[in-house]
This record gives structure tokens, C-alpha cells and sequence, in this order.
């Protein structure tokens, strides 16, 4: 007779009875460690409340516009002006065109975990769903504090410029909460120098968040290295770049100087010398992070809005992006071993948006790992396109066969969704059974409780201590 497994069931992606065990009993009820997410510290510090579940869950959700926008529907129901029950209906119709996307498999778990919604999603049951969970996230247990507190959420790396103010998270350090929530310094807009008008105006942010006047290139290295001490002061523990790619070309502080005067006229500034600067950028942010004792993130790869017309009428962030070509690891490599070599090479984490640079990256990564630290230099998490079953299991693999998986940091949500932490459950099981099968086809010991640990270490731990928050958090966990 044919055993057929129900959907989103407690064995969900777990195919042996060793990978059941080593999820059920090791990894499934662990803490989530999220260090780095897009989520809104103000809404986390304010505790807002939901409206309802359509801007809870695709309000800035690209990666449900995107399938919506392939599923034929109209702008209009995804970022234009119609009213929230018709975007979310217009979701529920794409749903069922999602089978095999993990976009199938993430709204169903979550409708799961937050709501107790078993139903599949679709146009018949939309309004019932809708209504369902819009009631629940009006209730006190639904606020985006609560949210996280039944997720576990331990710790939060938020996404923020060098020109936040952060006074939402030091409110959030005022507050009595089981979790943590610390900015990370992303300074993509920085070094965003191909543009000198959008450029003038990012100076001007930065004179009044730095409080400097900047009329030369070193008020501006002042100004940022003032933002970069800031940030520290109010709980920062990492970087983050979104690059195209890793920038190592050489520079002088005569070219510096001189690309930004051009600049500050509003003049345009050449292909070479646009390296040249970001190069400059990205070493001296990775000197002030490594003093700090930071961790540097590097995701790089991707081709941003690459559809002028929907950009111009959207913006950033909306749905217009894709994976790039295959990363230079050479320009990787000299822009690490720059760093090696005067010994200011913080702990690291380079991700890329293109599958096919996994296998070349972790093996690079390790030419830097010199012993200071367990997986100083690592290979990132599956990232953007490739956060699916698939994507993670190659980077698993990556990382085994080219270094150790035991000293991996783990899964992160990359999300601006209070909903999407079930996405830790879904790189859980997927690690377990890919665990579990090779434990049973004996290519590794038959000792659950030594892998569970691993699993844990994993899926966790080993976050906390790469982070620097094994006393804090330690502690809020026992």
C-alpha cells in the first residue's frame, strides 16, 4: 500500500527515522539567533500592531510581488492602491501557482506556526483566512514583540545607514525584553558614488546626522568614521555591503581627494575611479570593524533594478533584481589578504546571490582562516534566490567539503516580514534529513546525541558565540 506523508506534517522534509529523531529531538525547539534581517526597529520599539494580515505579510515582500507579477496579476493589486483585502486575495490566487517554489512551503508554515491555519491558501478560502488572522494580529498575543517572543527570537541584526539616528534601538535597549535587537552598519549608500547628484544629497544626510561640515574627502572619512563609533556605542556588533562585488583595486589619497572634489561639484566620476573609491570605502570600514572586534558581512553578486521603467515608477527594493554573474575571486582574494596582511582581518562572512560561486568561495575563505577563530572567515548562509531546498543543500555541501560544517553559522531570515522566522524551521529540517540519511547510509557514525549536538551548535550556538553574545545570552536562555 502506498504511504503517502500529509502535507506540512511533523515529519515535513525529514524522508528517514533518523533525521525525524535528530530534528524532533535536537533542533526543533532551539532559540532562533537572526543576525541579519531588514525588520523595522521603531515598529519592534513602539510594539505597532498589525492592521491586518496584508501588511503584515506582503507589504514589502518582494518575493510574493515578484510571483504575483509572473502569475499575471496587475500592479495594481500588488504595490498599487487597492484595498488590503484584494492585494492578499490576489496572493491567495497565486498560491497554488506556487507548488515546488518555497514560497508554497513558507506561507504555509507560517499560517501554521502564528495562526493554527492548516487550510491551504487559496481563492475559495482567502477571505476566511484573511479575516481569521487580521482578528488574531489585533490581539495583544500578535503585537511584533509577542510575535518574536513565540518565534524565541534571541537576537536581532537589523539592516541600518550611517545615518540613522538609532534612537529606536536605544529605546529598545531601555526595555525589559527576551530578546535583543542591534543595528548593523550598512553603508551601501556611502559608497553609491556612480550617481554625484543622488551622491550630493546622501552628503548632506551625513553632515547633519555627523554633525560636520564636509567640504573635502577626509570630513567625509571623519563624518562616516563618527557614524561607525556611534553605532558601536549603541550596541552595533557587524557590518553589512550589498556589492556588485568585492572591490580591491589600489588607490592614493591624491585620487581619493581628487574623485571626490569632481563629486562635490556634481561632476561624474570615471569607471576606474568609481573602484578606486568603493575600494577605499570597504578597507577602511573593514579596519574601523576589526578594531571594534565586528563582524564584516559581504553579499555580493546581485544585478539591482534591472528594470529601469518599473524602477523609475517603484523604486529600490521592489522586485526588479536578479543573481549576477559569476564572482572575480581574485578581487576576493586581494581585498582579504590586503586586510591579512597588516592583521586586521575581522571575523567574515561573504555570501553570494550565484549558486555557482559556492564551491570557489569556500575555498578561499580558506587561505584566511589562520586559526584565531573557530570559522573566522565563513561561508554565508543561502541567500536571496537561493534560500530554497536546493540552494541550501549545496551550501551545506560547499561548506562540508571545503571546510566545517560544524563551525557554520547558521540560517538567517534576510526578511522585512515579523512572519517569515519559520524559515529557521525550514533550514532545520533540511540540515537534519540531510544528516539523518547520512547516518543511515552509513557514511557517519551512528551516534545521534554527538550529531544532535553538532546540529545544535549549528543551528545556534555557534551564532551566539561568532556575535560575541554567549554571556548575555546564555543566560537569558537558561
Amino acid at each position: 500500500m502506498r504511504m503517502i506523508k500529509s502535507f506540512l506534517g511533523d515529519d515535513f522534509l525529514l524522508a528517514t527515522q533518523t533525521a525525524q529523531r535528530l530534528y524532533h529531538t535536537y533542533a526543533k525547539s532551539l532559540p532562533i539567533f537572526d543576525y541579519h534581517n531588514h525588520l523595522s526597529p521603531e515598529r519592534i520599539a513602539k510594539n505597532i500592531s498589525f492592521q491586518h494580515l496584508t501588511e503584515a505579510w506582503l507589504d514589502g515582500d518582494h518575493y510574493k510581488w515578484r510571483a504575483m507579477r509572473a502569475n499575471g496579476i496587475n500592479e495594481k493589486y500588488i504595490t498599487g492602491d487597492s484595498s488590503p483585502f484584494e492585494k492578499f486575495d490576489a496572493w491567495a490566487k497565486t498560491v497554488p501557482f506556487t507548488f515546488r517554489n518555497p514560497l508554497f512551503h513558507w506561507t504555509h508554515l507560517e499560517l501554521q506556526r502564528y495562526f493554527g491555519i492548516t487550510d491551504l491558501l487559496n481563492s475559495t478560502t482567502a477571505q476566511a483566512v484573511f479575516v481569521n488572522a487580521s482578528e488574531r494580529l489585533n490581539e495583544a498575543e500578535y503585537t511584533p514583540q509577542a510575535l518574536l517572543t513565540r518565534m524565541q527570537v534571541k537576537f536581532i541584526g537589523t539592516t541600518d545607514d550611517p545615518t540613522d539616528d538609532l534612537r529606536f534601538h536605544a529605546e529598545l535597549c531601555t526595555q525589559s525584553l527576551p530578546f535583543k535587537v542591534a543595528p548593523t552598519f550598512r553603508p551601501d549608500k556611502a559608497m553609491a558614488v556612480e550617481n554625484a547628484t543622488t551622491f550630493q544629497a546622501y552628503i548632506k544626510k551625513l553632515e547633519a546626522a555627523a554633525n560636520v561640515e564636509i567640504h573635502h574627502f577626509d570630513n567625509y572619512l571623519e563624518a562616516l568614521r563618527s557614524r561607525h563609533d556611534f553605532f558601536d556605542s549603541v550596541g552595533c556588533v557587524a557590518a553589512d555591503h550589498g556589492v556588485d562585488q568585492l572591490y580591491a583595486q589600489r588607490f592614493t589619497d591624491s585620487s581619493l581627494r581628487n574623485s571626490f572634489k569632481k563629486l562635490l561639484k556634481g561632476e561624474a566620476i570615471s569607471d576606474e575611479e568609481i573602484g578606486s573609491f568603493k575600494s577605499a570605502l570597504l578597507y577602511f570600514f573593514a579596519q574601523w570593524g576589526y578594531e571594534k572586534n565586528w563582524v564584516q558581512q559581504y553579499h555580493i553578486g546581485p544585478i539591482r533594478n534591472g528594470n529601469t521603467r518599473m524602477f523609475l515608477q517603484l523604486g529600490p527594493d521592489t522586485g526588479w533584481d536578479t543573481m549576477g554573474n559569476t564572482t572575480d575571486m581574485r578581487q576576493v582574494n586581494q581585498f582579504l589578504d590586503r586586510l591579512d596582511q597588516h592583521q586586521q582581518l575581522a571575523k567574515t562572512i561573504i555570501y553570494s546571490t550565484n549558486p555557482a560561486d559556492l564551491q570557489p568561495l569556500a575555498a578561499l575563505i580558506g587561505n584566511f582562516n589562520e586559526g584565531s577563530f573557530p570559522g573566522k572567515v565563513q561561508l554565508g548562509a543561502a541567500w536571496w534566490f537561493n534560500d530554497q531546498k536546493e540552494g541550501i543543500i549545496q551550501q551545506l555541501q560547499a561548506i562540508s567539503n571545503m571546510g566545517l560544517l560544524s563551525r557554520f553559522v547558521g540560517m538567517l531570515t534576510d526578511s522585512r516580514s515579523f512572519l517569515s522566522f519559520p524559515r529557521h524551521e525550514y533550514f532545520r529540517r533540511i540540515l537534519c534529513n540531510l544528516l539523518g540519511q547520512e547516518i543511515e547510509n552509513g557514511e557517519l557514525p551512528d551516534d545521534e546525541k554527538w550529531m544532535g549536538e553538532q546540529i545544535q551548535q549549528i543551528c545556534f550556538y555557534n551564532a551566539v558565540n561568532y556575535f560575541g553574545h554567549s554571556n548575555t545570552l546564555n543566560n537569558r536562555i537558561r
